[in-house]
C-alpha cells in the first residue's frame, strides 16, 4: 500500500464542539495527496498519518545521513597542522559543545514533529526573523554538498581518470532523481546502504590495527607541522573547524520530525533513537575525524600532505595493506561514492526545505520544493568548479561562527528561556499570525554573537584572541539570549495565545493531536497543529496562511 493510500484511508476522530466541522480524509483528491507526499510537508507540521516509521527506522535513516567523508578530511587537516594530541582535544571540545546544544533541538523536533526552521521561529526569532537562519542553514547544505561532491570527483579521477570538472557535474546530477520523493525514498536508501557502508569503512581499519599495532603509536606521537606540543590556541583553532558541523543537527532534524508519537510502549526506543540520531550524530562524526587523522598519518610518507587529506587516498592506502591490488581501487571508489550519495541526498533535501521556507515567507508564493533542489545543487556545482575543497578549512572556520551563533541561541532559548525563566512559550509555535514578525531575543543575540565572533576570527581584537572565536560565539549567545528575554519580558514571542480552535493542540499524552480539520482555502484536511482559525471563518492550514498575500485570513493581534 502506498503512502498516498495510507493518507486517504485513515479514520480521524471527530472535531470538538464549536470547532470547524471535520472533513473526512477520504474526501481529499488523490492528486493533492500525492503532491503533498512528494513535497514532504515542506513548510508544515509532519502529521501523525504520515509518520508510519518506527523510532528505530527513523533513527537509522537519520544516522545514514552522516556517512559523509568530509569528517576524514577535516580531521586530517587539523591533525597534519596541529598534531594528533591537539587534534583529538579539538575534536572532543567541539563534540561536547555540539552534543549539548543539539539535544534540546532534537528533542523538540521529535516530540512536536517540526523542522529546525519552525522551531527557530518560536524560539526567539519570530515569523520573519528566522528567514536569516534559514539562509544560514541553506548555506551549510550547499557548502557540504560541494565538499562531498568534490570528494566523489577526486575518487572518480583517481579510479577512472575522469576530469575533475566532469566529476563535479556527475556527482551533482546523480542526486536529483534520488531526492525528489522526500522521506519515503530517503529512509529506504539509508537503511539499505548502511550495512555495506559500515563494513567498507570499519573492517579495513580494524584489520590494519591488528596487522600493524605500531601504527597506533605512530599516530598518537605525530606532532604535525607545528611540533606537536599541546597548545590551547591550536586546540581552539581545530575546534573552530569542527564546530562548522554544528548545522548538521538541522539535517538530523529533517528526519527526526517524522518520529512517531512517544507512548508508554515505545518510550525507551523513542528516547534511544532521538538521542543517537539527534545530538548523538556527533559521536560518530568525532570518531570519523579521529580516524581521518590516523589514516592521514599512516599514508603521509607515501603520498605527501596535500593528498593525505583526500579520503580516496586515505582508504586506498589502507586497502593496499589488506587486499589484492585489483580490488583496492574499486572498493575505495565504492566507499567514496556510496558515502557521497548517502549524505548529498540529505544535503539536497534539507537545503531545498530551507530555501523554500525562506522564499515562501518573503514572497508569499510557493513554487514547490523541487525548484530549490535545483537551486541548491546549482550553487553547490559552482563552488565545486571554483575548487572550494582546496581551502575547505578556511571556509569552515569562518562559517562555524554563524552556525554556532544560530544553534546555541535556539538551544539556550529552549533550555533557559522556556524551562528555567518561563518567558518563552514551552510549546513551539510556527504559524503566521500567532508570532510577531521579528523577536529581538533571538535576532539580536544571533547577530551580536555571529558578528563579534567573526570580528575575532579575522583578528580585529588582536591575533591572540583569534583562535577563541568559537568560544566567543557560544558565550555571547548563551548570555545574551536570556538577557534579551528578561529585558523584553518575553513580550515578542507570541502575537496571540489563542489560535481560535477550541481543541488543544496536544492530546492527553502530550503528543500533537491527530484530529483533522478542513482548510477553507485549499479544501484539504490537516491535523490540528497545522491549522488556525481563519479571520474570515473556518480553519486554514499553515501553508495557505503563509501564501495569503492580502492577509485577509490572518487573525488580528490579541488584545492584552
Amino acid at each position: 500500500m502506498t503512502v498516498e493510500e495510507d493518507l486517504t484511508r485513515i479514520s480521524a476522530p471527530q472535531a470538538p464542539s464549536g470547532a470547524a466541522p471535520q472533513a473526512p480524509p477520504e474526501a481529499a483528491p488523490k492528486k493533492s495527496s500525492t503532491k503533498e507526499t512528494l513535497e514532504d510537508y515542506t513548510l508544515r507540521f509532519a502529521p501523525r498519518s504520515y509518520r508510519r516509521w518506527t523510532p528505530a527506522v527513523v533513527g537509522a535513516s537519520a544516522l545514514g545521513g552522516i556517512a559523509y567523508m568530509a569528517d576524514f578530511s577535516i580531521g586530517a587537516g587539523i591533525g597534519l597542522t596541529h598534531g594528533t594530541g591537539n587534534a583529538l582535544l579539538a575534536i572532543g571540545v567541539a563534540a561536547l559543545i555540539i552534543f549539548v546544544s543539539g539535544f534540546p533541538l532534537a528533542y523538540y523536533a521529535a516530540r512536536y514533529n517540526v523542522d529546525l526552521d519552525l522551531i527557530t521561529r518560536g524560539s526567539g526569532f519570530g515569523y520573519y526573523g528566522s528567514v536569516i537562519t534559514s539562509v544560514i542553514f541553506a548555506s551549510f547544505t550547499f557548502i557540504f554538498f560541494a565538499t562531498e561532491g568534490a570528494i566523489m570527483a577526486q575518487g572518480l579521477r583517481y579510479a577512472v581518470g575522469l576530469p575533475l570538472w566532469l566529476g563535479y557535474l556527475a556527482s551533482t546530477l546523480v542526486i536529483i532523481p534520488l531526492v525528489i520523493y522526500g522521506m519515503k525514498t530517503l529512509a529506504k536508501l539509508q537503511s539499505w546502504t548502511n550495512p555495506l557502508w559500515l563494513v567498507l569503512m570499519v573492517a579495513p581499519l580494524v584489520f590494519l590495527v591488528v596487522k600493524d599495532p605500531d601504527s597506533v603509536q605512530r599516530w598518537l606521537a605525530y606532532g604535525g607541522e607545528e611540533g606537536g606540543a599541546l597548545n590551547t590556541a591550536a586546540v581552539m583553532l581545530g575546534a573552530g573547524v569542527c564546530l562548522s558541523l554544528m548545522g548538521q543537527i538541522g539535517e538530523q532534524i529533517d528526519y527526526l520530525r517524522f518520529m512517531p508519537p512517544r507512548t508508554a510502549d515505545n518510550r525507551r526506543a523513542w528516547w534511544t533513537s532521538m538521542i543517537m540520531a539527534g545530538p548523538g550524530w556527533v559521536v560518530f562524526g568525532a570518531i570519523k575525524q579521529a580516524l581521518g587523522v590516523f589514516m592521514a598519518v599512516y599514508i603521509l610518507d607515501a603520498v605527501g600532505s596535500a593528498a593525505a587529506v583526500e579520503p580516496i587516498e586515505q582508504f586506498t592506502g589502507v586497502f593496499k595493506e589488506l587486499m589484492p591490488s585489483w580490488l583496492i581501487v574499486p572498493l575505495a571508489l565504492v566507499l567514496v561514492v556510496l558515502s557521497q550519495v548517502k549524505i548529498n541526498v540529505t544535503n539536497a533535501y534539507s537545503g531545498s526545505l530551507a530555501w523554500t521556507n525562506s522564499f515562501t515567507r518573503v514572497t508569499k508564493r510557493y513554487p514547490g520544493r523541487l525548484v530549490f533542489v535545483l537551486v541548491n545543487l546549482g550553487i553547490s556545482l559552482i563552488l565545486m568548479e571554483a575548487d572550494m575543497f582546496s581551502f575547505l578549512n578556511n571556509v569552515l572556520s569562518f562559517y562555524s561562527n554563524c552556525a554556532m551563533a544560530w544553534v546555541v541561541t535556539v538551544a539556550t532559548d529552549i533550555l533557559v528561556n522556556k524551562y528555567l525563566l518561563r518567558l518563552s512559550p514551552k510549546q513551539p509555535e510556527f504559524r503566521r499570525g500567532m508570532l510577531y514578525a521579528v523577536n529581538p531575543v533571538g535576532v539580536v543575540s544571533f547577530l551580536a554573537s555571529s558578528l563579534v565572533s567573526i570580528a575575532v576570527y579575522f583578528g580585529l581584537f588582536g591575533a591572540e584572541l583569534r583562535p577563541y572565536s568559537p568560544l566567543v560565539a557560544v558565550g555571547i549567545a548563551v548570555v545574551l539570549t536570556p538577557l534579551m528575554a528578561v529585558l523584553t519580558r518575553g513580550k515578542y514571542y507570541l502575537r496571540r495565545t489563542d489560535d481560535g480552535i477550541d481543541e488543544p493542540i496536544l492530546d492527553s499524552e502530550g503528543n500533537p493531536s491527530a484530529t483533522r480539520y478542513p482548510c477553507v482555502v485549499c479544501e484539504e484536511s490537516y491535523e490540528r497543529p497545522d491549522l488556525t482559525a481563519a479571520a474570515t471563518g473556518g480553519t486554514i492550514c499553515s501553508l495557505c496562511l503563509s501564501t495569503d498575500r492580502g492577509g485577509e485570513h490572518v487573525l488580528p493581534a490579541q488584545l492584552a
